[in-house]
């Protein structure tokens, strides 16, 4: 046998007494891959066997690992016990940028609803998450993604709380059941206002428009959805760095609120606390 050889017949029998070599753990910067896409983890230290977790969806232009550059609310998930898992959005063809497939307008590129429910499904089976305690959170377009997964597959997730976006125009007309949701948006917000505002075309007269949608209307969608009795909101505060409208009386099992906060297209500070508090508080007496 020529020395070639007899080196690879010893790495083939090292190989088969070893066992196959452990695959690297994936993390905030080795991404989790699965048959439609990849996502990143962080589990917070010596979480037991079964923590809560926050799917965050990215931006328009992020990626999945980018969202760990936001070390502020990382670590504020994983300090309140969240682990933090971020799927990453499609390439758009000949650009550099990532983004979701979702609007009516367009052809689907992927079944995004298919996809970040099986990155649940992932991580409720590698990384020890509570089938139970996860919430869909996402910002700017990631929000509206997390909008349109609620509408089509409310049962999903335990929680839903889109920041900075939601609905786009021609806005649903019904949505499949009862949501527990928490929409959070910037009064000054300039690049997804309150009331949307026209990308592409000539003005919001016309139907071929591209038009973000507007965010009181996705308030009457959900109340109108989850069953709510009034249309003006139960209970307000006004007190601390959110402003707060709460629909109570309304399907057994759901749950909407809007926040409010003077500010523009951000992910504000408190924003952790007051999502990881309303997702809590859900499930305790009132």
């Amino acid at each position: 046998m020529n020395a070639p050889t007899f080196r690879s017949a010893l790495a083939a029998a090292a190989f088969a007494l070893a066992g196959a070599p452990m695959a690297q753990a994936c993390s905030t910067d080795t991404p989790c891959s699965l048959e439609t896409g990849d996502y990143y983890v962080a589990v917070p230290e010596g979480a037991a066997a079964s923590v809560p977790a926050v799917v965050f969806i990215h931006g328009f232009g992020g990626s999945g690992s980018g969202v760990f550059r936001n070390s502020g609310m990382i670590t504020r998930f994983l300090d309140r016990g969240f682990a933090v898992i971020a799927p990453e959005g499609l390439k758009r063809p000949g650009r550099n940028t990532r983004g979701w497939s979702f609007h009516p307008f367009f052809t689907k590129a992927r079944d995004e609803v298919e996809f970040i429910t099986s990155v649940r499904d992932d991580a409720i089976t590698k990384h020890g998450v509570d089938p139970d305690r996860v919430i869909l959170a996402g910002f700017s377009i990631g929000g509206s993604m997390t909008a349109y997964l609620a509408c089509e597959r409310p049962d999903a997730f335990a929680a839903y709380a889109p920041l900075g976006g939601n609905f786009w125009r021609p806005h649903p007309t019904e949505c499949a059941g009862p949501v527990k949701m928490l929409h959070t948006h910037g009064w000054t917000d300039g690049t997804v206002p309150l009331e949307g505002r026209v990308l592409r075309g000539e003005d919001a007269r016309d139907p071929q428009a591209l038009i973000q949608g507007d965010i009181f209307y996705a308030m009457r969608l959900w109340r109108e959805t989850n069953g709510c009795f009034q249309l003006k909101a139960d209970k307000f505060v006004t007190k601390g760095p959110f402003w707060r409208r709460k629909w109570e009386r309304c399907s057994d099992g759901s749950a909407l609120e809007l926040a409010l906060f003077p500010g523009g297209h951000v992910i504000p500070k408190g924003w952790v606390d007051l999502t990881v508090d309303w997702f809590e508080g859900l499930t305790q007496p009132q």
